[in-house]
């Protein structure tokens, strides 16, 4: 048995971030139905990543909505609110993330709908809060990621702002809201009260960041500074960094510039035994060791260092990942069938309970494909 079986979670979430934390709680056994628009359902359908799509619907969705069940519902029209209001009276979590003030229009704010489950979980994901100059701005992953600082953390010094190449915020907003989620659960199994949770983008976004932010403002609110090469920690001392190989990259990570440099066999590093000049001169030692990696293959430099216990490692692409021994191990991968009969290549759910992988059991729904068994079911 699944630690979540026996929740129901009803999902008016679309695109990533709410429809992540449905995710996690549908592998982890909970019944997530997504409430969706008829015909066209949630906007996350039609964003597609280098656009591919799968039964008409883009792959990413089909990715982020495994395990879930599908209710097509116009919340605009009477009748059909009416059915979504006695599926949330018997429902044991709601997500939503429209923009704050649309639930309230519609009559499904925490406050109404408190009054028709008082134990319910009602989580809600935003992009900037509730209050604020930018609560009508859209919550959009690059855009988070570009107000709350981010990107100039990544890259080497004279880069303009980079990004992160995944939608970061969306996700570490998701586990966000499905921590507050479970956290909520468990405390109404202690009391049998209800709870209402609020995340958003750019506060998760700035929690991703505390080491940095904290570092900040702490250390006399220094910028950070990316190194000169290497796309390294803004605020680490040398050696940590990427560098290139005779045959690729390896990173390095903390550690003793002094024994690495004996590890390496390389004695201009013996010279720097002030540790204040591991910051200081961090370029100056990045080019010291980049110049001395150059010389060796990746596999040895990795095969020396490790030896002498120096923390490292190849830097893969997919394709070194996926067919290295390390990533086979873990037996990530899995197939999903769809209701057409197509096949979808995705990852599974990280977590391992009771010594168990937790791979999916059914694919991404159609639209609207759960909604007269629904109805049945709960007498809608």
């Amino acid at each position: 048995m699944l630690p979540l079986e026996g929740i129901l979670v009803l999902e008016f979430c679309q695109f990533m971030a709410g429809p992540s934390a449905g995710l996690k709680l549908a592998d982890l056994g909970a019944r997530v139905i997504k409430i969706e628009r008829p015909k066209h359902g949630e906007g996350g359908r039609q964003i597609a990543i280098k656009n591919l799509f799968v039964d008409n619907s883009s792959l990413v969705f089909h990715t982020v909505n495994r395990n879930k069940e599908s209710y097509a519902a116009n919340l605009k029209d009477a009748d059909d609110l009416e059915k979504v209001k006695k599926l949330i009276q018997q429902a044991d979590v709601m997500t939503h993330n429209f923009r704050p003030g649309v639930m309230e229009k519609i009559g499904l704010d925490y406050k109404t709908v408190k009054e028709l489950n008082s134990k319910l979980i009602y989580a809600s994901v935003t992009g900037y809060g509730t209050i604020g100059p930018w609560v009508k701005k859209p919550g959009q992953d690059l855009l988070a990621q570009s107000v709350s600082g981010l990107t100039h953390l990544t890259g080497d010094k004279d880069d303009a702002p980079t990004p992160m190449g995944l939608a970061v915020a969306d996700i570490f907003c998701g586990t966000h809201l499905t921590q507050g989620i479970l956290a909520a659960l468990v405390r109404r199994g202690n009391s049998g009260k209800g709870a209402l949770v609020e995340v958003s983008l750019l506060e998760s976004m700035l929690d991703f960041q505390f080491e940095v932010i904290t570092t900040y403002l702490n250390g006399g609110k220094d910028m950070p500074v990316r190194a000169n090469k290497g796309n390294a920690h803004a605020y680490l001392s040398a050696p940590y960094g990427v560098y290139k190989t005779y045959d690729g990259y390896i990173v390095l990570a903390m550690g003793s510039l002094i024994d690495l440099g004996k590890a390496l066999g390389c004695k201009p590093l013996l010279r720097f035994e002030n540790q204040e000049d591991w910051f200081t001169e961090r370029n100056l030692i990045m080019n010291i060791i980049r110049d001395f990696l150059l010389g060796e293959e990746s596999k040895f430099w990795i095969e020396k260092l490790e030896n002498e216990g120096i923390w490292c490692a190849e830097v893969f692409d997919y394709e070194q990942l996926i067919n290295h021994e390390g990533y086979q191990l873990l037996n990530f991968d899995q197939v999903l069938t769809l209701t057409n009969g197509e096949k979808v290549h995705t990852t599974r759910c990280p977590i391992q309970v009771d010594d168990q992988k937790l791979f999916s059991r059914k694919g991404a729904p159609r639209v609207g494909e759960h909604t007269d068994q629904i109805s049945k079911e709960f007498n809608l």
